[in-house]
């Protein structure tokens, strides 16, 4: 069995993704602390919540370093808001991402033309796969997965996007960059190409 362990900061959708990654084979930990002694082979941080709390949860009450703590080998897998904290900013927050992906977060921005495009962006968008990922062996281009989100990843370098969808613009829906994978979509909602893909994620914990 895969030992991973889903960090805890109060996001809502833990006991779905919980409950995904063990119908995938995983044993599964919810931890609220890095200062934990047991070994994991990989690490969630989940996708529901706002910035400001997910990150001071991150950085202020644990003794160990989330950076220390995966020592950039043991992969680790953000959904939505997750992926987000890789980043240097956010519009969502006047206190500063984990920084680990040069770029930033911004806020949907339509005009009143554009009334097509509601925020949040909630449902059902198809990917559009830019390059190999072994995160995404055996997925289709133009899979459906389902997104709740009003904010958008935008990294400095387009090489660490890995799949897009299109929502009025362009949204990057999947990134990678060493050992950590993102999803601004939520696989554990997203039928059997999400269990693929988190089966995919379990995998590359073995390795």
């Amino acid at each position: 069995m895969v030992s991973v362990a889903i960090f805890d900061y109060g996001a809502g959708n833990i006991f779905s993704l919980k409950t995904s990654l063990e119908k995938n084979g995983a044993t599964v930990d919810v931890i609220s602390s890095f200062d934990q002694t047991k070994d994991y082979v990989g690490v969630l941080l989940p996708g529901v919540g706002n910035f400001d709390p997910a990150i001071r949860s991150i950085r202020d009450y644990t003794a160990i370093q989330f950076k220390d703590f995966v020592q950039d080998k043991i992969p680790v897998l953000g959904i939505c808001l997750g992926m987000q904290l890789f980043f240097k900013s956010s519009e969502e927050s006047k206190i500063d991402g984990l920084g680990w992906i040069d770029g930033s977060i911004k806020k949907f921005n339509f005009r009143d033309k554009d009334k097509l495009y509601r925020v949040p962006h909630m449902g059902w968008n198809n990917l559009e796969i830019k390059q190999q990922s072994n995160f995404l062996d055996g997925v289709k281009d133009g899979s459906w997965v389902y997104f709740v989100h009003s904010y958008r990843i935008k990294p400095k370098n387009s090489g660490f996007i890995v799949a897009e969808t299109d929502y009025g613009i362009k949204v990057p829906a999947v990134i990678e960059q060493k050992n950590f994978i993102g999803t601004q979509f939520h696989p554990e909602k997203s039928g059997e190409v999400g269990s693929l893909m988190l089966r995919n994620f379990l995998s590359e914990c073995k390795k």
